[in-house]
């Protein structure tokens, strides 16, 4: 169990910090995408900042510190929960596999964090 919780949190992590850099960059991407859901502009460095944060503190949660990383994925959770209902409220189905896929990474961290020791 202890191995699958490092695992999908190293995954977790890495994706996270990628989309969190893509964010800061406000890559042409995450600009397309958050248009199309109604994200304003002006909240991508604090979107980033939130999964770069999650990240950090899963990241230190594997590090030893473990309610930190519990606190970090129930957060990665909520936020990944909110951009899938920025998708479906403004009906952009084509690309809602991607927070979907963050959003059950997220999940898994948490569980994984939960029941591993």
């Amino acid at each position: 169990m202890f191995i699958a919780y490092v695992v999908v949190t190293v995954v977790t992590v890495v994706v996270c910090a990628v989309v969190a850099v893509a964010d800061f960059a406000r890559a042409e991407f995450v600009l397309a995408n958050s248009a199309e859901v109604g994200v304003p502009r002006s909240w991508l460095p604090l979107l980033g900042a939130l999964k770069a944060a999650g990240a950090v503190g899963l990241l230190l949660g594997l590090l030893g510190v473990r309610l930190l990383g519990i606190a970090a994925a129930v957060g990665l959770v909520l936020f990944f929960a909110g951009a899938l209902g920025f998708h479906v409220r403004r009906r952009v189905f084509y690309n809602i596999a991607f927070p979907g896929g963050y959003f059950a990474l997220a999940i898994a961290s948490l569980v994984l964090a939960c029941c591993s020791e």
